[in-house]
């Protein structure tokens, strides 16, 4: 079993940046790959990045691309979301998830590929 939880949300303006950090519990956390997602009001969750479980391969949606980065620190057990430039529209609750199959070659971008989940952290981009 792993426990995540999610922090670095806040309040931004338009351009700005925020780093979101997700601790995980659990002795087995280094060989899972990890994702980030995010569900904004109304809407459903999206995948935003996902990173391998050695670091060495990562994924993003498109409209992130070139604006989050996704690392992971696996001595601190702990994955990373870098957002620069930030718009309005990235203004979401952010989620953490792990993929629990050991040493995974994929990088999935659905929700029903994770089987963990932390309790999000709220992102708002002012304009």
């Amino acid at each position: 079993q792993v426990q995540l939880v999610e922090s670095g949300g806040g309040l931004v303006q338009a351009g700005g940046s925020l780093r979101l950090s997700c601790a995980a519990s659990g002795r087995t956390f280094r060989s899972y790959a990890m994702g980030w997602f995010r569900q904004a009001p109304g809407k459903e969750r999206d995948f935003v990045a996902a990173i391998s479980w050695s670091g060495s391969s990562t994924k993003y949606a498109d409209s992130v691309k070139g604006r989050f980065t996704i690392s992971r620190d696996n001595a601190k057990k702990t994955v990373f979301l870098q957002m620069n430039s930030l718009k309005p529209e990235d203004t979401a609750v952010y989620f953490c998830a792990a993929d629990r199959t050991y040493y995974s070659g994929s990088l999935y971008v659905t929700n029903d590929q994770y089987d963990y989940w932390g309790q999000g952290t709220q992102v708002t981009v002012s304009s």
